[in-house]
């Protein structure tokens, strides 16, 4: 079981930016990389787990024909629906992984500050659902603090192996940072942008 519901709803009844996301600007700096990293322009069908108060969502929406973001606490997807009111196409969910895993497929899957809170046997099985419902044309997206913390559950680095080592999965992106990393992947085994 991933860090519970409770633990993410007494942070944002506390501050509705526990993390500084739309303040600070390593945050400003991370999300502007990890859109960067994107392939293409735009996307048909992106999904975004952990989606927090909505500040990356928000950057992602503009870019995609529907937008799927998911956040367990509800106070935190409040914000969300809140800050991506303006995109009609995009909805946010109140759920938990792996087990409201939404329907279809995505051709972008984004999980950013979200995996270390998982136990490793569920982290396996959200990496797994998300090489199964990846589009053809998919891209994954993964990008999470290299620090150790009190909650964490498993390391920055076993969430990314866990992504990378489902079959069919290439990766293309390994931008590391002292305090951060971010990867993505494709089913492609080259990936040209030029």
């Amino acid at each position: 079981m991933p860090v519970d519901r409770d633990y993410f709803a007494g942070l944002y009844g506390r501050n509705e930016d526990p993390w500084g996301i739309g303040t600070r600007w390593y945050e400003a700096r991370k999300r502007a990389l990890l859109l960067a990293t994107l392939p293409r322009e735009r996307f048909a069908r992106a999904f975004e787990p952990g989606c927090g108060g909505g500040h990356l969502s928000a950057a992602l929406a503009p870019r995609c024909d529907a937008l799927v973001a998911m956040e367990l606490a509800e106070t935190a997807a409040e914000q969300a629906r809140q800050r991506l009111a303006p995109f009609p196409h995009a909805r946010v969910l109140t759920g938990e992984l792996p087990q409201q895993w939404p329907e279809g497929s995505f051709d972008l899957m984004v999980f950013s500050e979200l995996g270390y809170y998982f136990p490793k046997p569920d982290w396996l099985e959200v990496a797994a659902m998300a090489a199964r419902t990846l589009a053809d044309d998919g891209v994954i997206v993964a990008c999470h603090f290299r620090h150790p913390f009190t909650e964490q559950q498993i390391t920055a680095q076993a969430v990314h192996e866990a992504i990378g080592a489902q079959p069919g999965l290439y990766r293309h992106i390994h931008h590391l940072e002292p305090d951060f990393m971010l990867e993505l992947w494709t089913r492609q085994a080259e990936m040209r942008l030029a």
